[in-house]
Order: C-alpha cells, then sequence, then structure tokens
C-alpha cells in the first residue's frame, strides 16, 4: 500500500483531532427554542436559577431542585427572610416544603430581578415562566442562558419539561411526569363520574377572587386544565384579555346555570379574596354550587407537580362537598 507523504499525514491528523473536537463539542451542547428566543448551552447545567415557582415546579418534577441557588417569588415577604436568604421555617411550608428545597438565595421577582444576586450565584442557567410584556428576558441573558415558556401557550408545561430533560439527559422522567399526570386525571373523572357529579354538574369556571372586589375569570390554565380533564365543560366563554383569562362581571357571574359548578381559586397569600367574596349578593346567590379549592404556600399554578396535586384536592374537595 502506498504510503501517504508525512506533511499530509499531519494535516490529516490535524484535521481529524479538529473535528473530534466538534463533535465532542456538540455532543456536550444543546439548543433549544423556547418562547422567548433560542439558545445554546452546555447540557446539564449544574447550577440554576429558577425565577418564579413555576419553573422550581419542572426542575423538581426532574428531580433537580438541589441545584437551584437562587430563586424569584412574588409570593415573599421581607418578614420571609434574612438578607437574601429564605429562612428556614419558611422553606418548610407549602410547596417549598413538598419539593425539599437547599437553602436558595432569594433573587427578587419577575418585575425586579437582582441581577447582582444573581450575578453573584454564576448561574448556568435561568429558567422561567414568562408571558406578553414579560421584562428583563435580555438583561437576565447577560447573566446565563435563559430558557423560557409561555403561560397560555398549548402544552406550555410539557414542553419545558420535555426540553429540560433532554438538557440534563432526563427524558424518561419527564415523560414519567406527563404520563403520570395525565392517569391522575382519568382515575379522578371515574371517581366523580361514579358519584354523579358529572351529571349533577356537566359544566365548570374558575373564578379568582381578590382581594378588593375584582373577579377573574381563568379561560386556559391556571386550574382549567385540571378541570377540564376531570369531565367537566367550559361553562362561559368570554375573549381572553390577558392570555391567562379576564375580569368578570358580577352579571354574568348572576347569569350562570345552576348545572354549573363554580370553583372559587383565589390569588394566594394577601391577594386571597374568597372569603369576602362569598359574603357578596353574587357570592351568596352561588355558594351552593361553589367550592372553594385555597392553594397552599407558594404553590404554582401549573406543572406537572401541580397537576397530579390539583386534581387529587380538587377531587377530594368536590366529593366531600357536594356528594
Amino acid at each position: 500500500m502506498k504510503k501517504l507523504p508525512l506533511p499530509l499525514l499531519l494535516t490529516l491528523g490535524a484535521y481529524l483531532t479538529v473535528q473530534g473536537h466538534v463533535l465532542a463539542q456538540n455532543a456536550a451542547t444543546l439548543s433549544i427554542k423556547h418562547d422567548e428566543g433560542t439558545v445554546t448551552l452546555k447540557k446539564n447545567p449544574q447550577r440554576i436559577v429558577a425565577m418564579d415557582e413555576e419553573s422550581l415546579g419542572w426542575l423538581a418534577a426532574l428531580g433537580l431542585q438541589g441545584r437551584v441557588v437562587g430563586i424569584g417569588s412574588t409570593y415573599l415577604t421581607p418578614a420571609d427572610l434574612s438578607g437574601t436568604r429564605i429562612k428556614p421555617e419558611v422553606l418548610g411550608r407549602g410547596f417549598y416544603g413538598r419539593v425539599n428545597l437547599k437553602n436558595p438565595t432569594f433573587v427578587g421577582d419577575w418585575q425586579t430581578p437582582n441581577l447582582e444576586t444573581i450575578t453573584a450565584l454564576k448561574p448556568d442557567l435561568i429558567v422561567r415562566l414568562t408571558w406578553d410584556g414579560n421584562q428583563n428576558y435580555d438583561r437576565l441573558s447577560r447573566v446565563a442562558p435563559v430558557i423560557a415558556y409561555k403561560e397560555g401557550g398549548d402544552g406550555f408545561w410539557q414542553k419545558g419539561l420535555r426540553d429540560l430533560g433532554r438538557l440534563f439527559g432526563r427524558e424518561a422522567q419527564a415523560e414519567t411526569a406527563i404520563r403520570t399526570a395525565a392517569q391522575t386525571a382519568r382515575s379522578n373523572a371515574q371517581k366523580l363520574n361514579a358519584a354523579g357529579i358529572l351529571r349533577r354538574y356537566p359544566k365548570a369556571v374558575v373564578i379568582a377572587p381578590f382581594t378588593g372586589g375584582s373577579n377573574w375569570l381563568y379561560t386556559d390554565v391556571r386550574l382549567v386544565p385540571e378541570v377540564q380533564a376531570l369531565g367537566f365543560r367550559n361553562g362561559l366563554s368570554v375573549p381572553r384579555t390577558a392570555g391567562v383569562g379576564t375580569a368578570i362581571s358580577d352579571e354574568a357571574l348572576l347569569g350562570l346555570g345552576k348545572d354549573t359548578l363554580v370553583i372559587l381559586f383565589p390569588p394566594g397569600g394577601r391577594y386571597n379574596g374568597a372569603d369576602a367574596f362569598l359574603k357578596t349578593a353574587v357570592g351568596q346567590r352561588l355558594k351552593d354550587q361553589s367550592v372553594v379549592y385555597v392553594p397552599d404556600d407558594f404553590n404554582p399554578y401549573t406543572g406537572p407537580l401541580m397537576s397530579v396535586y390539583h386534581s387529587n384536592k380538587l377531587t377530594s374537595l368536590i366529593l366531600d362537598r357536594l356528594r
């Protein structure tokens, strides 16, 4: 066999070395198209900032909560903090306690993220929920790669979970979490049907009563997917105004039929206006066909863990209240 000249051998060797490095680099990185752009980043990040409880829930479903070094929240108040640290007793409450957080730093909220604090944490990844008009993507992206998923998008948390599964090599865990949510809904729908609830109330609405007297009708997200998966049809169709729902008038609520279950799903903490709503004329008119589902402290609205949690808790509440 004819031997190649030495210079050619050296050139070929160098080429193969470069190609090997390229292949290795490609294998170690992943490009993700999300709802605020496309980002290429190293696989299996070790230090993560979750900008809200929604994204924390996606990470926890994959067993990654131990890598969360920073968390953003609109629920936390100065009384919940010691400097930038969340007090241990707060981390043991509600959703935080269920996912077993490892002492993350508080990094502000979606409106006012503390970029100095986030930068000091040296994150490899920032994950967040987003919507029309949400700010700070460019500023956060200068600190670390950001991936974000739009609330109200079709299958938004499922897509986010699958992307994170690919990024961390946990695709099987992602599919298990999605499948578990669907199986839980089917099982609970059978319970409601067997108890005659779906015949008595074939339709349902999800109302968020806020402190101060305003009421919000959720139309596509925030408990609505779980309610529909339980077998209820939409009890009131209105145009969406903010991607997740719309303000609803007393007149519209008074027009609901007796065959419509009213699920009062108030916002958490100081925004909860459920008790005040039930004392109004509208609340009194609807009380016999209403259930109040108060979220636990720091609960996300949606996600793989919350889909199962909402379905089970809401089913038990309806059966106890109306059977």
